[in-house]
């Protein structure tokens, strides 16, 4: 699969465009994350005795583990980041076996957008939490998020990341 970098990029005002982007001195990378996207779960509370911890629910803190092995293999040999940084995450739902043929090319078209859960919101902290210490060294860094979800064959997030230089 191909990552829709065009649709990332779309509207990222980081001072470098059109022509002058390419030519910007500045780290980038990009990865994919096939599958269904896992949101990002409240978080759970246990009590032993007099002490109450909070621990992140298995599903999330597996998909973050699954988005942190990808993104070291994205990043090399190169430290997490410690400047601003624009995140790009492009959220790839698959169509639903039960809708008609004509109602899976809308959603194709992206006449009909996905409005059913995993929120966007959630899929987008669980993505940048698993990035903390990999890409960046704290997702406090990110300066610009943009988030897109779409329907599509398969179900992927594709994640674009750049430094926001002055």
């Amino acid at each position: 699969m191909e990552l829709p970098l065009t649709a990332l990029i779309t509207g990222i005002n980081s001072g470098c465009t059109g022509v002058l982007y390419q030519r910007c001195p500045m780290f980038k990378t990009s990865f994919i994350v096939e599958g269904t996207p896992v949101a990002k779960g409240r978080p759970k509370f246990r009590r032993i005795n007099n002490f109450v911890s909070v621990y992140t629910p298995a599903k999330t803190r597996a998909y973050e583990n699954e988005v942190g092995s990808i993104a070291k293999v994205a990043m090399g040999d190169q430290e997490p980041l410690e400047t601003p940084v624009v995140v790009c995450v492009y959220i790839s739902m698959a169509v639903p076996a039960s809708f008609s043929k004509k109602r899976r090319q809308d959603c194709l078209d992206k006449i009909e957008r996905p409005l059913k859960k995993p929120d966007i919101d959630n899929v987008a902290k669980a993505i940048t939490d698993a990035m903390n210490g990999i890409v960046y060294q704290d997702d406090c860094q990110i300066v610009s998020l943009h988030v897109t979800k779409v329907y599509a064959t398969q179900a992927s997030v594709s994640v674009f990341i750049s430094e926001e230089l002055p």
